[in-house]
């Protein structure tokens, strides 16, 4: 039996080489797509700016209204027109002339400026015919929601980075359960024997407590990592938004894939032009150049059309003499605000300025994020080496030293120390095994060569 342990042991070590990315993983990435809580809000800044764009683009059509007036007055001012007078005494002489009444009197008249009663329902339309506000103010909204969209382009690169970190994690906690699992095997089996041999008196007591001390550190070694495993499990859960609980598909990823390098002159060129983070800063200068232009043309005229057409008078009635019609061209020009036109222009200058020092500062950190990243997976890519041998080393050496053990020709303490090693060599095989796998998804969030849908 002990020897069917080593065995599974050390031929167990190769199935924890490499991991090929296939579909399970790329799944997994879609699910976050889908269901990640902070995407679906960066999703939902962007269609809230496509909203602020319709906006902006909805101030170049007309403006069609219509309203309707019913006003009733009393009192007010009024005119005394003295027509009674004026005509009267005309009227009076012709009455004479005629010896007739064919000409009677007429009062004076108060006329009052205000109708006792009056209607007015009419359509309105204004149509702005050039107005450069409106015109900049829909590039500028334009500049924004592309720049929105991109916020969710680096966010999902960077989700996708997330998943297939906590993926790895997870790995590492799956194999190394696997290990302790194994180990905790072979331990409980020197302590069996042990106790056997103590009965027999073959060995000392101190024998069977030191083989029962190791046995109670691998169960210690065991329990952490069951919590590092649910750990690992509840947080990449908590990227898909998915109950921390709920089981994750494991791959079988038996064959090491150690990629063909890219060397790092040619991975900074392909990160300078692959990350979206400089094309978001060139939408905001963009941004900011139109609104420059938009404060500059304030000093040109405004030009917009003008058309009422309805019906008006003392009661609601159609013919002739009740229907109207308006149209005006009105030319709107501010000569003069107080400078305040340009102090916004010297603003949006100034904006302009700290964009560009925005957009070099992010170039250097793209830069220094390339170099971390390429020399990252160089350093892990020579670990994986350095632990393979390590871990074949230690296997071997502790298959040796354990049928000497067996057969009395080495101490317990040889097996011990045997024994951790190769526990210890396997695990940071694991280890540098899935932060290789790390590695490379953070060198991949670097260069932005994931492909997005």
């Amino acid at each position: 039996m002990y020897r069917a342990i080593c065995i599974l042991i050390i031929l167990g070590f190769p199935a924890m080489f490499g991991y090929a990315q296939g579909p399970i993983l790329e799944n997994y990435i879609h699910e976050g797509f889908t269901n990640n809580l902070a995407l679906k809000q960066k999703q939902l800044n962007y269609n809230q700016s496509l909203q602020a764009l319709d906006q902006a683009k909805a101030l170049f059509f007309p403006d069609i209204g219509f309203s309707a007036r019913f006003t009733v007055a009393d009192g007010g001012r009024t005119i005394d027109f003295p027509v009674g007078d004026l005509l009267n005494p005309v009227y009076s002489t012709l009455n004479q002339l005629t010896h007739s009444q064919q000409f009677p009197q007429v009062e004076n008249q108060q006329i009052y400026f205000i109708r006792p009663t009056e209607q007015e329902t009419k359509l309105s339309l204004k149509q702005p015919l050039f107005r450069s506000d409106i015109f900049f103010n829909y590039r500028i909204r334009k500049n924004l929601s592309e720049a929105a969209f991109i916020d969710v382009e680096i966010y999902k690169r960077e989700l996708v980075k997330e998943i297939k970190t906590a993926y790895f994690n997870y790995l590492k906690t799956v194999k190394a359960l696997r290990l302790f699992d194994q180990t905790l095997e072979v331990v409980s089996e020197n302590v069996r024997v042990n106790e056997s041999l103590f009965t027999n008196d073959k060995v000392t007591l101190d024998v069977v407590y030191r083989s029962r001390a190791e046995r109670s550190k691998v169960e210690r070694q065991l329990a952490e990592a069951r919590d590092f495993h649910e750990r690992a499990k509840s947080y990449f859960n908590f990227l898909l938004n998915k109950p921390l609980k709920s089981e994750i598909f494991i791959v079988d990823d038996s064959a090491l894939q150690i990629r063909e390098q890219i060397g790092e002159a040619q991975a900074l060129t392909l990160a300078l032009y692959n990350r979206e983070e400089l094309s978001r800063i060139s939408k905001y200068q963009s941004a900011s150049e139109n609104n420059l232009k938009r404060y500059k043309f304030n000093k040109a005229p405004t030009l917009g059309l003008g058309v009422d057409y309805g019906i008006q008078g003392e009661n609601y009635s159609l013919g002739p003499g009740s229907d109207f019609l308006f149209a005006s061209v009105v030319m709107q020009w501010n000569i003069f605000r107080g400078f305040e036109n340009r102090s916004k222009i010297r603003e949006a200058a100034i904006n302009q300025d700290i964009l560009e020092e925005q957009y070099r500062e992010v170039e250097n950190q793209i830069s220094l994020q390339v170099t971390d990243a390429w020399y990252g997976e160089v350093t892990a890519r020579e670990t994986v080496t350095a632990s393979v041998a390590e871990n074949e080393s230690a296997s071997k050496a502790f298959n040796l030293i354990s049928k000497r053990y067996y057969q009395g020709q080495s101490s317990l303490l040889e097996f011990i120390d045997a024994r951790t090693d190769m526990t210890s060599a396997g695990l940071s095989l694991i280890i540098a095994r899935y932060d290789y796998e790390i590695s490379l998804a953070e060198l991949e969030r670097t260069l932005a060569t994931y492909p997005l849908e």
